[in-house]
């Protein structure tokens, strides 16, 4: 007997959308230099995107990144010890992508771990899930099948920047990607503009205000 594969004859496994690059590179070409990126993951399609049209890549207006490490390390997460610096996640799992990424020419704009280390701590868990809302108690939801107690907020720090330069003030960098998916600050012309400190005060007010907004 054939084993079928899970959700086979579903409508729900059937894909209702095209191929992000595709996507990506139409929506470049109908909006040239009007686009802003946001990548908070591993970078396989923007990889892909460069790959498949680098001309047309160009003209967006600026990627702003949730990658890398500079000068401090992973820091005390609440849940494991401080260590150096390391490869950052998303760009360690597409060490090549993010090489072109840093190569494209494109304007970039870096939220490392430096700057992104910002924990939602007891009091501001009690405040965002004691609102009632439906995004906070999504939030409470997701929370509880996370498993962890203290959630490190790394991503958000890209939407916040881009609402909200101040929260992350950068400094023109020329940053290499090397084959270990270590990010490293050397001489030559800046490829990025990187934040390397933030206030969490500061974030935080931002932050909660937005999400607890009825």
């Amino acid at each position: 007997m054939s084993q079928r594969r899970y959700g086979e004859n579903s409508h729900f496994a059937k894909a209702s959308h095209g191929d992000a690059v595709d996507f990506l590179l139409d929506q470049i070409r109908r909006y040239p230099n009007q686009i802003t990126l946001i990548a908070i993951g591993p970078l396989m399609n923007v990889g892909a995107a460069i790959d498949k049209d680098a001309t047309t890549f160009k003209k967006l207006k600026r990627v702003v990144l949730m990658g890398g490490c500079i000068k401090r390390g992973y820091g005390d997460l609440g849940y494991t010890p401080p260590v150096g610096i390391m490869p950052e996640w998303n760009i360690l799992n597409d060490i090549s992508s993010a090489q072109k990424l840093f190569a494209a020419g494109v304007p970039l704009y870096v939220m490392p771990l430096d700057s992104t280390q910002l924990k939602l701590d007891e009091v501001k868990r009690a405040f965002l899930f004691g609102q009632g809302t439906s995004v906070t108690d999504a939030l409470t939801l997701l929370y509880q099948q996370w498993g962890q107690q203290t959630p490190t907020l790394f991503d958000p720090m890209t939407l916040a920047f881009v609402l909200n330069p101040n929260l992350c003030p950068v400094t023109e960098m020329h940053i290499r990607v090397d084959e270990k998916g270590f990010t490293r600050s050397e001489p030559g012309a800046p490829n990025a503009e990187v934040c390397l400190d933030s206030s969490s005060e500061d974030f935080f007010r931002f932050y909660l205000k937005r999400v607890a907004a009825k």
